[in-house]
């Protein structure tokens, strides 16, 4: 066999196989990426995030999710948090914003970001904080699983599962649309095939649960889209009458056919490009 040949075979069976990843440096940022092939923690010198007090119509899941954070910033114990609902509320920007906050009142807290595709990979990135002295709030974003989807098993380790369990340093947060996990007509589905309906979906739905903080967000109704608009005008000093904010606002609202905190957002940065403000 030639040497090239050789070289191929071992190339194939190094990415089947990679080293173990080197320890990042944890002191060169509060916020990391984590990024498969070959497996590496990316910095983010700066998160896109929103203020805390500019997420509106959340309150209490605001104030649930900031006190399960600074228990466990403080070295408490704490829960795993699934933030479920409607589109565009702010559960991804919560996440980031209670990230932040906890920074601002002095506790040292990493936040590190996983997507979905890569969760095959998390028991490598677990053996990587878990060896770290500092503390993790691991963070998956958009976090759902269809019919024949098996990438919610290595979720299982994250969460309580595994002979080690969940490192003491590491929560985990994830925010989806859905409450299961997987679409209610999956769940019919797989209950009306199955020889036995009550355990066919015991392992998946079973996930959700393992989460002890579900918090719902839900549609906002007019007057919080409102308050959501006029509260970043307030913040970034753009000067509106407030009769043309409503007509305006309502209007961008109606051709998008919902109103949510992402939609308040989009008709804020249109007004603010429009004033000549910076955002």
């Amino acid at each position: 066999m030639s040497d090239a040949a050789l070289k191929r075979i071992a190339d194939a069976l190094e990415r089947m196989n990679p080293p173990a990843a080197a320890a990042p440096d944890f002191d060169a940022a509060d916020a990391f990426i984590w990024h498969v092939a070959p497996d590496h923690l990316a910095p983010v010198q700066e998160v896109n995030r929103v203020a805390l007090d500019l997420l509106l119509g959340i309150n209490r899941a605001r104030d649930t999710l900031l006190e399960n954070t600074l228990r466990f910033a403080s070295g408490l114990p704490a829960n795993n948090a699934l933030l479920w609902g409607a589109r565009g509320m702010g559960k991804s920007s919560l996440v980031k914003a209670i990230h932040a906050e906890v920074l601002a009142q002095g506790h040292a807290l990493k936040i590190v970001e996983v997507q979905r595709e890569d969760l095959p990979s998390i028991g490598r990135l677990l053996s990587l904080l878990r060896a770290s002295d500092a503390r993790f709030l691991l963070f998956c974003d958009d976090l759902s699983f269809s019919h024949d989807d098996q990438h919610y098993k290595s979720l299982k380790a994250v969460l309580d599962g595994g002979i080690e369990g969940r490192p003491e340093n590491v929560v985990f947060y994830a925010t989806s649309n859905r409450r299961h996990l997987m679409p209610r007509d999956m769940i019919e589905n797989e209950r009306s095939t199955a020889i036995s309906p009550s355990e066919a979906t015991e392992e998946k739905v079973s996930l959700s649960d393992r989460f002890g903080l579900w918090l719902g967000f839900h549609p906002c109704d007019q007057d919080e889209y409102l308050a959501m608009i006029r509260g970043y005008c307030a913040a970034y000093g753009v000067k509106i009458d407030d009769a043309t904010l409503v007509q305006e606002a309502i209007e961008w609202q109606a051709t998008r056919g919902s109103r949510s905190g992402r939609v308040a957002w989009q008709y804020f940065t249109d007004l603010a490009g429009r004033n000549g403000v910076q955002i």
